[in-house]
């Protein structure tokens, strides 16, 4: 008889572990560019809220498909309020925003350091240890994005807010690098997940609806196919399927090494970004990619940089 997994403890060559991780950072690295579409004719704050409407009902779904009951207890539902805030709010009406001043590439390449405040928020928060193999990665994968960065803000026009983009980008960061850590604490993991990210879906689209209308004023809607059909990636593909999968491998592998994704993911949101979005590289931006990957691995191969 095996023993239960502690949490934390998991590897990634196991294949419970390594298929859910490729398959959420090959989706969430193309959805940086769709989010690029949703901006363009309907306010951020409303398409924030038409995802997260989808997203919600769609994973209330799945929760009635998996026959598990959408009634969670009070703590339960404290919980999901909070990750609602953190993750389905704050995060994305940063980021989203982030996304009218930067290329998506950039702002993808920007949270792969999602896994710096994680581990030491799981430091802080949850007593896990960080090593110094860790914690010389993330300086040389800091060092990658501020290239990048800089090489942004060279290329942007007189009229362009690159700082703003940044400032945005960050906040977004620790938003989600707090919904993160919250999902790997004793009390989210006695909360079972579908039900608990249902409502966490339903109760951040509330928010965010009413925020947008303070902010932007009635709904607007833009009947285009491809912003129609970006809703539904981003809701179903890019949230339904994938946080399900994300939050389960934060809680197997740890805040830290589950950010670990983020080493694939903005390799395939900035050659998505030069095919469609026309970025153009320069050397400086060629070294920091190169700075900011070879950081991310050097962490991930630190041992136990963030069980």
């Amino acid at each position: 008889m095996t023993e239960p997994e502690l949490p934390g403890q998991a590897r990634f060559w196991q294949l419970s572990v390594a298929g859910p991780f490729l398959l959420v950072a090959l989706i969430w690295g193309s959805t940086w560019l769709v989010i690029k579409d949703q901006i363009g004719s309907v306010p951020p704050s409303w398409s924030v809220t038409w995802r997260f409407i989808v997203a919600a009902i769609g994973m209330g779904g799945l929760a009635l498909f998996r026959r598990e009951s959408l009634r969670i207890s009070a703590t339960g539902l404290k919980v999901a309020a909070l990750l609602g805030l953190l993750q389905f709010v704050m995060n994305f009406q940063f980021v989203y925003r982030a996304e009218t001043h930067l290329t998506s590439g950039i702002v993808a390449v920007f949270f792969a350091l999602l896994v710096v405040p994680n581990a030491l928020l799981a430091w802080i928060v949850l007593k896990q240890p960080v090593t110094r193999g860790f914690i010389g990665g993330s300086a040389v994968a800091g060092a990658g994005i501020a290239l990048l960065l800089l090489h942004e803000y060279r290329m942007a026009p007189p009229e362009g807010q690159v700082l703003t983009g940044i400032a945005l980008t960050a906040a977004g960061l620790f938003s989600a690098s707090c919904a993160n850590v919250l999902q790997a604490t004793k009390v989210s993991r006695s909360v079972p997940m579908i039900p608990m990210l249902a409502w966490a879906m339903l109760i951040g689209a509330m928010i965010d609806g009413a925020f947008a209308w303070a902010v932007e004023g009635p709904p607007q809607f833009d009947m285009r196919p491809s912003y129609v059909l970006g809703v539904l990636y981003l809701s179903i593909v890019g949230s339904v399927i994938t946080f399900p999968l994300y939050f389960r491998l934060i809680q197997r592998l740890g805040a830290g090494r589950g950010a670990y994704n983020g080493v694939l993911v903005p390799v395939i949101a900035m050659l998505l970004s030069t095919l469609f979005e026309g970025y153009r590289w320069s050397a400086l931006a060629m070294a920091g990619s190169a700075l900011a990957m070879l950081g991310l691995v050097l962490a991930l191969k630190a041992r136990n940089p963030s069980r």
